[in-house]
């Protein structure tokens, strides 16, 4: 029970405070970039609603009430449109921060369960530095392997269907966390060269992509977002593979003490 809770609390007050930092951190790398893509979808939008609107308005001898049904059916298609979203500003950022402390906290008891384990058959404490080797592994398994099949993209840029794109990236986040285990923990030639099988078959597959990609938003802002995901995301798992063994150990010592 001792090591259970020790693995709550760590995850908690590891995800909370490295959630928070990397809330700070997408305001100065990735919210300015998605903010400027919102503006390029926001005109193509427009754009396509007075495309179709012209050839209406070109209609001669139309009577009034198609007129009112069709007006009718505009705002309703707007109204579908229109979904709820938070306000820009102080209540976007909320959603944002509790969004990035969810994850974090999600990320810190997988974590923490592997530090769990690895206390549990050495005897020993996880030390910071082993806690940012791991921290590095969850950024190349979530970030960098599926990274190079989908990259992040901003609003506007259109992509392939959401659930191949979800299957792919399952496969490719199991397929690269199972590749550097047999690496890393078998430490024999058969397991290596399974597991460097393993890291590129999900690439050798490929990522569901789509054939022409028309979109407004410049390529330039597509790859700083890329840059900026990335780098974030290198933020969060280093510090929450430290934070979280830093944590970890604290509260098992203490719950050492109370037992």
């Amino acid at each position: 029970m001792g090591t259970f809770r020790s693995i709550v609390f760590s995850s908690v007050v590891a995800g909370f405070i490295v959630g928070l930092i990397v809330t700070v951190a997408q305001q100065f790398g990735t919210v300015p970039l998605i903010l400027k893509a919102e503006v390029f979808e926001k005109a193509a939008e427009a754009q396509q609603h007075e495309a179709a609107a012209a050839p209406q308005t070109a209609v001669a001898g139309h009577d009034h009430a198609a007129h009112d049904h069709a007006a009718h059916d505009h705002a309703d298609h707007d109204h579908g449109a229109g979904a709820w979203e938070p306000r820009d500003g102080f209540e976007r950022n909320a959603y944002t921060a509790a969004a990035n402390v969810l994850n974090a906290i999600g990320f810190a008891l997988l974590l923490a369960g592997f530090f769990a384990v690895r206390s549990g058959a050495t005897g020993e404490g996880v030390a910071w530095h082993e806690g940012l080797l791991w921290g590095l592994a969850g950024f190349a398994v979530f970030t960098i392997a599926p990274g190079l099949g989908l990259p992040p993209e901003l609003p506007g840029v259109p992509a392939a269907p959401l659930l191949s794109r979800q299957i792919w990236w399952l496969a490719a986040v199991l397929a690269t966390a199972a590749g550097l285990a047999l690496i890393v923990f078998r430490r024999s030639a058969p397991a290596a060269i399974a597991g460097v099988i393993l890291l590129a078959l999900p690439h050798l597959i490929g990522a569901p992509e789509l054939e022409h990609v028309e979109t407004n938003v410049p390529s330039s802002l597509s790859h700083q977002f890329v840059v900026a995901v990335t780098v974030t995301s290198l933020i969060f798992w280093t510090l929450l593979g430290a934070a979280t063994s830093l944590a970890f150990v604290r509260f098992d010592v203490g719950a050492d003490r109370l037992s």
